[in-house]
């Protein structure tokens, strides 16, 4: 009977490290597939399923579903993240850090230096991002797609939706909304929302249109969502949008944003 005992011992401690493996797999590379997790440690999808499950109902991973890239209207993929319950077992201690040195920034150097940090954060992804966006040509639903894949190969589980205008509207107040599933500094930008204003403002240079974020992560919402009107071109220069009081944008962004 004890020799019984000491065989299921050692075999339970292999199965906790194991488990152990994705959880850390998951933080590092995910939003991640479990066909990704089964390459990237050696598992059989057989196994890699069975500790996904297991992940899952102890509330420390999530699922978030993504439009596969090129694959037309099929089923989303999933992709695991750390939930918010598993960011806190593991321990926050480099948020704690991120968050104290920000306050203390602002209290030395006002609001001002915190709002050019995070423009010198996005700063990075817009210039990254700007090349390929702009090789999507001047049709903003193509420059919102190609947006949406950047973002997804940055780890945010990006996504497009159209929504095309019906009568007695006019077809100029289409839009698309842009969809993020996952956000990496959610628990930051939530005590730092200038965070998701640069982020906003980055997005519109890049589209060329005046866009507007409808709900948020940080603040509540089941994912990021951005307005963005597909009425006419995108602005010309660098990314630049150039809009004018009352104009279409403005309009499509008011009727999106009523209750």
């Amino acid at each position: 009977m004890a020799a019984q005992a000491a065989t299921a011992f050692p075999a339970a401690d292999a199965e906790e490290r194991t488990r152990d493996r994705v959880l850390n797999a998951v933080l590092e590379h995910g939003p991640i597939s479990a066909a990704e997790l089964g390459d990237l440690l050696g598992f059989t999808p057989a196994a890699v399923r069975r500790h996904l499950d297991h992940l899952s109902r102890d509330g420390v991973i999530e699922v978030k579903r993504a439009a596969r890239a090129g694959a037309g209207a099929g089923r989303p993929a999933r992709r695991y993240v750390l939930s918010s319950q598993g960011q806190s077992t593991l321990g926050n201690d480099y948020l704690d850090i991120a968050t104290l040195a920000l306050q203390r920034l602002g209290e030395l150097a006002g609001p001002d230096a915190v709002r050019q940090f995070a423009v010198e954060r996005f700063g990075e992804m817009e210039r990254r991002y700007a090349p390929e966006i702009e090789a999507a040509g001047p049709d903003i639903t193509a420059r919102a797609q190609a947006l949406s894949e950047a973002l997804s190969r940055d780890g945010f589980v990006a996504s497009t939706t159209s929504i095309e205008a019906k009568a007695p509207l006019p077809a100029a107040l289409s839009s698309v909304q842009l969809c993020q599933g996952h956000c990496p500094i959610q628990q930051l930008a939530a005590q730092f929302p200038v965070f998701c204003d640069v982020e906003t403002d980055v997005f519109s240079r890049l589209v060329g249109v005046d866009v507007r974020r409808l709900s948020t992560l940080a603040r509540g919402g089941h994912v990021c969502t951005t307005h963005i009107p597909t009425g006419r071109p995108a602005a010309r220069g660098p990314h630049s949008p150039a809009t004018s009081p009352g104009s279409l944008d403005e309009v499509s962004n008011h009727l999106q944003e009523r209750p």
